[in-house]
């Protein structure tokens, strides 16, 4: 299997189902595209055929978007466990994933994954609004399904991985989440992904790296 991701720093999407693929503790290779340089958007072409990253090659297959990649690493590797195994805590996992997947749009733009910095950023109303929307989720579904363990669900799921790039931002941009509407819950969360050693293995590859955007600054 291969998979095919961008610059760590930076890439969320790839983030996610590097995230699910190493849980799965399946061998595979990354293909790692350096973004923001003028001849990336070319280079991706000739892997995915969405002309973004990710994307999932496993033997003749090519999975493209970061929740289908997901979503067939759970299927192909049932025993990783991907989902939780109970319906209802399994379906709210799904759709608080789904949020992440096509929301927050507010929280994307002001706040980009830049795994290096450290900043405290003036958030206007629109990603004020999606950061105590997070931390609602957090806080609720630590709540309900959290018994057996440190994550979102108890044990590791899916959703932990697409909210792993947004514990990176509010660590970035300063965010405190006892001004958004936490109780201690959500910041509980935040340092569990943070201390996550995949994580660490991506943030440790990601700060090696330094990056240098050539063109552009794309939300990724």
């Amino acid at each position: 299997m291969q998979l095919v991701i961008g610059t760590k720093s930076w890439s969320t999407w790839s983030l996610r189902p590097w995230l699910a693929l190493r849980r799965t503790g399946q061998p595979f290779e990354e293909l790692l595209i350096r973004l923001r340089w003028d001849g990336a958007a070319d280079e991706i072409r000739t892997v995915s055929p969405s002309g973004k990253v990710p994307a999932l090659k496993d033997g003749d297959l090519t999975v493209w978007d970061s929740l289908a990649i997901c979503e067939y690493l759970a299927e192909r590797f049932p025993a990783a466990q991907l989902w939780p195994a109970d319906s209802a805590a399994r379906a709210v996992a799904r759709a608080v994933t789904a949020e992440m997947h096509s929301g927050f749009q507010a929280l994307r733009s002001t706040c980009p994954m830049d795994l290096a910095l450290r900043t405290v950023a003036d958030l206007d109303s629109a990603t004020a609004a999606d950061v105590t929307r997070i931390v609602a989720i957090w806080r609720e579904c630590r709540h309900r399904f959290g018994a057996d363990g440190p994550w979102l669900f108890g044990t590791w799921s899916i959703a932990d991985a697409f909210y792993t790039p947004v514990a990176t931002r509010f660590r970035s941009y300063g965010i405190d989440l006892a001004a958004h509407g936490d109780d201690g819950k959500a910041a509980a969360y935040q340092a569990t992904l943070l201390a996550d050693p995949d994580f660490l293995a991506w943030e440790a590859d990601a700060l090696a790296e330094t990056p240098e955007p050539a063109v552009g600054t794309a939300k990724l």
